[in-house]
């Protein structure tokens, strides 16, 4: 009886084993460094989404765990941080290294900007499936989704800019490459500095403003420090999600093709689309539910164009630039994004 009783719970035990060990082994936990807050609008909208989508696609093997607020990494490191294996997948903000990579760049040139991120997205995308020289700036790492910001304003803390006189000598922060150019072409002085530490430089008057938009302006609640908004077509800036290369060379083909399924044309857009392009109301509720001053003045047409015809030339000498360094496609891609937005 007792040999019986033995057999009966070893062959229980042996069952849980076969059911239990499986799952458990099919769960990959991803850690993924993020630098915004966890609540911001884009991580609560598109990044936390993505994760989930992941999952679902995956069916319960991938898990990703996201660390946010600079916990895993800082901004300007997670890209370093991903290819050396600290994180797995990282949000990347392209402006902190206007020379990583200078053809996906081609979509911050300055009043170039597309009508919607969803958009610009969508573009960046086709662009980087197009052009092998825009792939091969992404060849040590494992690009997930690309996407861009709608067109950027100006918010500042002292006076509202409504000329291009406005702008001459204002310390405004701005993101490294074409973006930094337009700014000095302003006659203003850029400032490049992490968002996360563009709200304290704000309040002690380090910066005179920033370029902005609704998704930073909520995340990081610059409405609190600034007061004028003066809406202009400025431009876009850009960002990426990627994954370390060695990682994903270890997952199995088949969670490759699952998470590249919720990812890549589709990813971006939905990224764009819910990083941005949704967040405008909600911020403007914000700022009227907080009691915060909220100045606003669009720029007339003429004086649109007269910010535009200041930054033209910036587009060919990007191009010369790129080319001085033996990046053929520069011309070809400036066409290409061109084009598209025709």
């Amino acid at each position: 009886m007792k040999k019986v009783r033995f057999l009966k719970w070893l062959l229980s035990v042996c069952l849980v084993l076969l059911w239990t060990a499986p799952s458990m082994a099919q769960v990959i936990t991803l850690r993924l460094a993020d630098q915004n807050p966890a609540t911001g609008w884009g991580p609560v909208h598109a990044m936390q989404p993505w994760a989930k989508k992941v999952e679902e696609a995956t069916k319960g093997k991938v898990k990703i765990d996201i660390f946010a607020s600079q916990t895993l990494a800082k901004g300007p490191d997670i890209r370093n941080a991903v290819k050396s294996g600290v994180a797995d997948i990282g949000f990347c903000f392209h402006g902190y290294w206007p020379d990583l990579t200078p053809l996906y760049d081609v979509v911050t040139l300055p009043s170039l900007p597309p009508r919607s991120a969803e958009k610009g997205s969508e573009m960046a995308w086709k662009l980087y499936e197009k052009f092998p020289a825009m792939q091969k700036e992404f060849s040590d790492v494992k690009l997930l989704n690309l996407w861009t910001s709608p067109p950027r304003f100006i918010l500042t803390t002292k006076k509202q800019v409504k000329t291009l006189e406005d702008l001459k000598g204002l310390k405004i922060r701005i993101s490294g490459g074409p973006p930094t150019e337009q700014m000095k072409a302003f006659g203003a002085v850029p400032v490049l500095m992490p968002g996360t530490e563009i709200y304290q430089a704000l309040e002690k008057g380090v910066l005179d403003g920033t370029d902005a938009s609704w998704e930073a302006i909520q995340s990081f609640r610059f409405y609190e420090v600034a007061k004028y908004y003066t809406f202009t077509s400025l431009s876009s800036t850009n960002f990426s999600l990627v994954m370390n290369k060695d990682k994903w060379e270890s997952l199995p083909k088949d969670v490759q093709a699952a998470i590249m399924s919720v990812s890549g044309l589709e990813g971006s857009k939905f990224f764009g689309k819910n990083w941005y392009d949704t967040v405008e109301t909600s911020a403007i509720a914000d700022i009227k539910k907080g009691g915060h001053q909220m100045i606003t003045y669009t720029m007339p047409k003429a004086e649109n164009d007269r910010l535009r015809k200041a930054t033209e030339f910036i587009w060919s000498s990007w191009v010369k630039k790129l080319e001085a360094k033996g990046i053929k496609d520069a011309q070809p891609v400036l066409n290409a994004y061109m084009d598209m937005l025709k």
